[in-house]
């Protein structure tokens, strides 16, 4: 049995193996407030801060700010979750 357990770990994806895919790529970030920040993932900590590029923060669905550099507390943050649009260079 426990040969068959270490050969399904070795192939299954742990959330950590998902934060360390989506370094570089957009996101959306939900706060625990209802916010969301989008931009590209540029780096987080295991206490789960992160650090994001080229930020857009929406509120109720709508931009309300854009920012060039982010920091979030980790504290905060309710999930990151993969973008499907595509952020524009230098907006």
């Amino acid at each position: 049995m426990s040969t068959g357990g270490e050969k399904g770990s070795s192939t299954t994806k742990t959330p950590a193996d998902f934060l360390k895919s989506i370094r570089g790529r957009p996101v959306v970030v939900k706060l625990n407030s209802g916010v969301d920040y989008r931009g590209i993932l540029a780096c987080l900590d295991g206490y789960m801060n992160i650090a994001m590029e080229q930020t857009e923060e929406y509120v109720n669905g709508q931009l309300k700010n854009k920012y060039g550099d982010a920091f979030i507390r980790g504290n905060n943050v309710l999930y990151i979750s993969t973008s499907k649009r595509t952020l524009a260079d230098g907006a």
